[in-house]
């Protein structure tokens, strides 16, 4: 069991918000995230768009037409993760992305928790389309959850799992952020910031280059490697990722998490409802009651 005291821990029904993305071309990107993805335009703001699921917004694709690609071995995005209710949901999705534009299809895998396909969104940005397994068939050894990536062919899974019901009811099928995995530049400045500091518990690693942390023993809300970032310092403002959210059930916690990253010296915007900061990478997050 962990030995992190509960009040320093966040909320065990925290939930996974809006991602925002810095964009350069809105109609590819919108366009992209509608016919491939099957999300529908849930609100408008400042010019950008926040597409979703019933009526519930996912992405927040943000006009930032001046600013430049991220260099390679860049902190940042490594993709967003949207989870599906169930497999036939997840397949139609998978089908349409794939079609939209097949060499945006990047891989897929068995994760023991869960069942997961890879894409490149059109500016670079990756996505991950994903169902999770039963919580009860999922294997713990002590506070880590036992994950590994077992081949999964997605030619199969489409047939077992793809019905033209599930494709037809596309836009009526739920979805979510299930979680959000970063570049970063070190792991252990990673769990510094992530589980020391904010309140995430550890869940799993691999071989010092990838941290995954959750609330309440989800396999993982969020997580973080050096594969192609290995050594980066502070992020530029460039195109991609803008905003991670993360929406906790009170005022209480963000209250909580604020008198933390203050006593850790590390400087916030506290609206009341919400609060801003960054993390060592300047990656921006925003912890909102839900």
């Amino acid at each position: 069991m962990t030995t992190t005291p509960s009040q320093d821990l966040l909320p065990a029904d925290l939930t996974m918000g809006t991602v925002m993305l810095k964009v350069g071309d809105l109609k590819l990107m919108a366009d992209y995230y509608q016919r491939a993805l099957g999300l529908e335009v849930v609100a408008e703001q400042d010019g950008g768009l926040y597409y979703g699921r019933l009526g519930k917004p996912l992405v927040h694709l943000a006009p930032a037409s001046g600013l430049q690609s991220p260099g390679r071995g860049e902190a940042g995005l490594f993709h967003t993760a949207l989870l599906f209710e169930d497999r036939s949901s997840l397949a139609a999705t998978v089908a349409t992305a794939a079609q939209y534009e097949p060499h945006a299809f990047v891989g897929s895998a068995d994760h023991l928790v869960s069942e997961a396909f890879y894409f490149t969104d059109p500016e670079g940005n990756g996505i991950e389309l994903y169902y999770d397994k039963p919580r009860e068939g999922w294997e713990w050894n002590g506070t880590s959850v036992v994950m590994d990536s077992l081949p999964l062919p997605p030619q199969r899974y489409l047939q077992q799992y793809l019905s033209e019901e599930s494709v037809t009811g596309q836009h009526e099928a739920g979805a979510g952020v299930g979680h959000v995995h970063l570049q970063v530049g070190d792991v252990q400045t990673a769990h510094d910031f992530y589980v020391d500091t904010l309140g995430f518990e550890k869940t799993a690693g691999w071989h010092g280059q990838a941290l995954f942390v959750s609330a309440g023993g989800y396999h993982h809300h969020m997580a973080m490697n050096v594969w192609n970032s290995r050594g980066a310092g502070p992020r530029k403002d460039t195109l991609g990722l803008g905003e991670v959210v993360i929406e906790v059930p009170s005022g209480d916690d963000v209250g909580a998490l604020a008198d933390r990253l203050k006593v850790a010296g590390i400087s916030s915007h506290h609206t009341g409802a919400e609060l801003r900061f960054e993390d060592p990478w300047r990656n921006r997050l925003r912890i909102a009651v839900r």
